[in-house]
């Protein structure tokens, strides 16, 4: 097992269910994270095996670089449940974990992740309006929301006032970066501000946003991201970010 004293404030290059079973129980005030939504799998958006549509544009057509965003909706549920299980195993208990998802629509139907969720103590589920998106389909209304799922411990309570943020938060994309699937540092800064403690883990760092929002707010963190490029983006982007406080 690694020490905290090895882990915070750093990122960790990885797979990232094996970086977890490396990190000790009961560590992390919050987690916060967004995973890949297996996009390419579904049939609801015009990306499935590459074809593109009037997503064609998108930069997740191609997926990621090292996660082609297409694996069989088995394996994806149980890698996702796996990833939530061993968070919920580090946090202490009163952590929590706002985990970032999307709902789709696969042959027609809705699919609102349950089968991930299921057995998780899913307290609450908070609506981030994000406006934006292709009106793909003429079957459907324009997508302008994903869900953040709140999956609490035990004692787990908001920060005084945070609850007057409410379940809808109304905050843009981050459209300029270079991560096919960056969420705002607002967002970011959202969700840890809205917690107690000071340890943050987000297992798919990604750009770096939760990073950057953890040093703006005198929070310690954790990243494990799995992708060198990437890895290298938000290692340069938290490198610039601690400068500015220096």
């Amino acid at each position: 097992m690694l020490g905290l004293s090895e882990i915070e404030n750093s990122l960790i290059e990885g797979d990232v269910v094996d970086v977890l079973k490396t990190i000790p129980d009961d560590i992390f005030d919050l987690a916060f994270t967004s995973p890949p939504y297996n996009l390419k799998n579904s049939t609801g958006n015009g990306m499935k095996d590459g074809r593109g549509g009037k997503w064609s544009n998108a930069k997740l057509i191609n997926g990621y670089q090292k996660h082609g965003d297409n694996m069989p909706h088995d394996e994806y549920v149980k890698w996702q449940r796996a990833i939530i299980t061993e968070v919920l195993r580090t946090l202490k208990n009163d952590g929590a974990f706002f985990y970032n998802h999307k709902w789709r629509v696969q042959g027609g139907l809705i699919q609102n992740r349950e089968d991930i969720l299921e057995g998780f103590p899913v307290r609450q589920i908070i609506i981030w309006k994000r406006k934006g998106g292709i009106n793909f389909n003429p079957g459907y209304f324009l997508p302008t929301f994903e869900v953040i799922y709140l999956i609490a411990k035990p004692d787990f309570r908001l920060e005084k006032g945070a609850n007057s943020h409410g379940d809808v938060w109304d905050i843009g994309q981050d459209l300029k970066n270079p991560h096919p699937a960056s969420f705002p540092l607002e967002l970011a800064e959202r969700v840890i501000t809205s917690a107690p403690g000071t340890l943050v883990l987000d297992p798919f760092m990604g750009s770096g946003a939760t990073g950057e929002a953890c040093i703006n707010n005198n929070f310690n963190f954790v990243g494990v991201e799995m992708d060198a490029d990437y890895f290298d983006y938000a290692k340069s982007r938290l490198e610039k970010a601690e400068s500015r406080w220096v």
